[in-house]
């Protein structure tokens, strides 16, 4: 199977935003990640807004997982240290394997900007059932640094050396 396309192949994403306050109105990262995705040439095929509950995040994201419409899935919100912080605790019992250089890396590029407060990002990545889940902190910014930096060129079938759409279901 080939790492690389010649050709841009859209993905099917899915968005959600983990937060105990935030409404769809108010969901400045969501909008934000759905639009950037539904830019670079990719289809949005879902989109919500989940309480802080480990259980209903992972709920909704197995859900994701078992439809063979959705490839991808980016969830904003829940990554931090306080009590309803339970994204990689919701996540992390589904990963069939975990991509650890994504926090690495997320981590190394938000302290450029936050220094050691970077520290208290859990932000967290892995494949379940050929279903690539991404998992960032929930402000914009952090998003936007997620997405430009490392999202987008792993989901664009032309990035060389290598990307995921070969281990993404088709």
């Amino acid at each position: 199977m080939s790492q690389v396309s010649s050709t841009f192949i859209p993905a099917r994403v899915a968005v959600m935003t983990v937060t105990s306050h935030r409404t769809e109105e108010e969901d400045s990262s969501g909008h934000y990640l759905r639009d950037v995705v539904t830019e670079a040439g990719h289809q949005v095929v879902a989109k919500a807004i989940v309480s802080e509950n480990r259980y209903a995040i992972r709920a909704q994201v197995s859900q994701w997982i078992a439809s063979d419409d959705v490839q991808v899935v980016l969830i904003n919100g829940g990554t931090g240290l306080t009590e309803g912080d339970q994204v990689p605790e919701a996540l992390l019992p589904l990963f069939d394997r975990e991509i650890e250089g994504f926090g690495e890396v997320f981590r190394m590029l938000s302290y450029e900007e936050i220094g050691t407060a970077t520290l208290q990002s859990r932000a967290v990545a892995g494949m379940a059932n050929r279903t690539v889940i991404f998992a960032m902190p929930g402000s914009t910014k952090a998003c936007r640094t997620a997405w430009e930096n490392i999202i987008q060129q792993q989901l664009d079938a032309r990035q060389r050396p290598c990307n995921f759409h070969p281990h993404l279901k088709k």
